[in-house]
């Protein structure tokens, strides 16, 4: 069955994790967990890692078991950030995106308002149809395997016809188990993956990579 969906994952995917932009993000993550639950910084990131090991996300988390917790205040909170960081030149990838010949869809664990906000200051927005984030999986954030199985109805596509770009490897398998194809956005000190059909260091690489075998499957 040929490729028909490119699935992108969004943070520290079609941006590099240089750019520092989640490190914000982990900052007001830190930050309202220590003010909400009334703990010092140590005990808020134990938490969170032990969350986010747990269910994906640091929110699953604090949904299942702190009923103080609201979703929409945390969303809020944690994605009031600047985009300074984030470069806007991206011709390349623009060009790369164009030149795919797969429907693009966002697939995130990020709410949507953030997604569409990155997207803009990348000036990518016009490359994908969908925009599939946490409250589309109701909360069943990747790995989960509810996420990818929403994302499938959602699009009415088979696994075997839709391929993922990803810099978290946790998120691989669920998608390979289910037949799709993966790629992995990781640093060039990592060459291979046991759940990664492409491994490539940037965004750009991954899509002409993916290009690439598109054309050679064509011919």
């Amino acid at each position: 069955m040929p490729l028909r969906i490119a699935l992108y994952d969004l943070d520290n995917t079609l941006y590099p994790f240089t750019s520092g932009l989640m490190d914000l993000i982990n900052e007001r993550i830190n930050m309202f967990v220590q003010q909400r639950l009334l703990l010092d910084l140590d005990a808020a990131m134990e938490l969170r890692h032990h969350y986010f090991e747990t269910y994906g996300t640091t929110l699953v988390g604090l949904q299942k078991h702190h009923a103080v917790i609201e979703t929409e205040d945390y969303l809020t909170f944690v994605h009031d950030i600047t985009l300074d960081a984030l470069s806007d030149d991206t011709a390349l990838l623009d060009a790369a995106l164009r030149e795919l010949p797969l429907q693009k869809v966002i697939f995130t664990n990020s709410p949507q308002e953030h997604a569409s906000r990155v997207l803009q200051r990348l000036r990518l927005s016009d490359h994908f149809s969908h925009l599939l984030d946490i409250r589309a999986f109701e909360f069943a954030a990747k790995p989960h395997p509810l996420a990818y199985q929403t994302a499938l109805r959602a699009l009415g596509a088979a696994p075997e016809e839709c391929v993922l770009f990803e810099d978290t490897s946790a998120n691989l398998g669920p998608a390979k188990a289910l037949g799709m194809t993966t790629v992995l956005i990781a640093p060039p000190s990592i060459t291979a993956h046991p759940h990664a059909d492409i491994v490539a260091e940037d965004v750009l690489t991954a899509t002409r990579q993916v290009h690439a075998m598109l054309m050679k499957c064509v011919v």
